[in-house]
């Protein structure tokens, strides 16, 4: 049987990268699928690619996370959509590269917008539509910078803290409603959102050989491996999580290389 048969999940950031490796994934686990994002048009491909393996069915629903109405907007087109909400993923961040010296203001405020408000107006549409159907499962994305420092990524460490916290502030506040909150705290990923982040830096190729020298099983990881961990949280089989932060980042939080 499929791990998530007869589920309905939102997955923000959908559009590209390890969203969209979800949206994919979940498909194949038999749930239908909200693939929100702020991009339409990547949201209307992830849904094709879906519908081209002969998952269930997906929608593409365009979001900005941090507007409450539209967060709103998108819990209720779950529920008018498919009947219930089972699942939601907070994927949706952004980050830029800089210390407290070379972040700008606006920068600041849009890295936590996106990646800590985004995920407070999501949850606390989704959470009255799980507690109304008796339960519910929401997995965030937080990152190896809420657990070690990372260098030149000072405001996307402080977010990514703050979702690690927000999200054990949920799991106790609704362990009771019978919902499961729980992140995956992924290390260096290879995706688009990071390979933009290279492009910004004098020295890209040096940048990205950097990035991947601090990883030590030799690598990037892939959305499919973090969209492997998110399944793991959102299925039946993790019934005993919540609360927990399951970290998949190639070793870097754990161990360094020999010098």
């Amino acid at each position: 049987m499929s791990k998530l048969e007869n589920q309905v999940a939102i997955i923000t950031g959908a559009g590209s990268g390890i969203g969209r490796a979800t949206a994919l994934l979940f498909a194949q686990e038999g749930a239908q699928v909200v693939v929100a994002d702020y991009n339409l048009e990547g949201a209307q491909e992830t849904v094709g690619l879906i519908k081209e393996s002969g998952a269930k069915e997906a929608v593409a629903f365009q979001v900005n996370v941090v507007k409450a109405s539209e967060a709103e907007a998108m819990a209720n087109f779950a529920v008018e959509t498919f009947g219930k909400l089972d699942i939601l993923v907070n994927n949706a961040g952004v980050g830029v590269p800089g210390t407290v010296l070379t972040t700008s203001e606006e920068e600041w405020d849009r890295i936590f917008a996106v990646n800590v408000k985004g995920m407070f107006q999501c949850s606390r549409y989704a959470i009255p539509k799980m507690i109304a159907q008796g339960g519910g499962n929401i997995v965030n994305l937080s990152s190896v910078a809420a657990l070690v420092a990372v260098v030149d990524r000072a405001a996307y460490g402080a977010s990514k803290g703050a979702v690690l916290a927000l999200t054990r502030a949920m799991a106790a506040d609704h362990v009771k409603d019978n919902i499961r909150v729980n992140c995956v705290c992924p290390g260096t990923i290879d995706t688009p959102w990071v390979g933009r982040m290279v492009q910004s830096y004098a020295d890209p190729e040096e940048a990205r050989r950097k990035m991947i020298a601090r990883q030590p099983v030799g690598r990037l990881g892939t959305a499919e491996e973090i969209a492997e961990a998110i399944l793991y949280l959102a299925s039946p089989q993790a019934s005993f999580a919540t609360g927990s932060a399951l970290v998949i980042d190639g070793g870097f939080t754990s161990f360094k290389l020999p010098s």
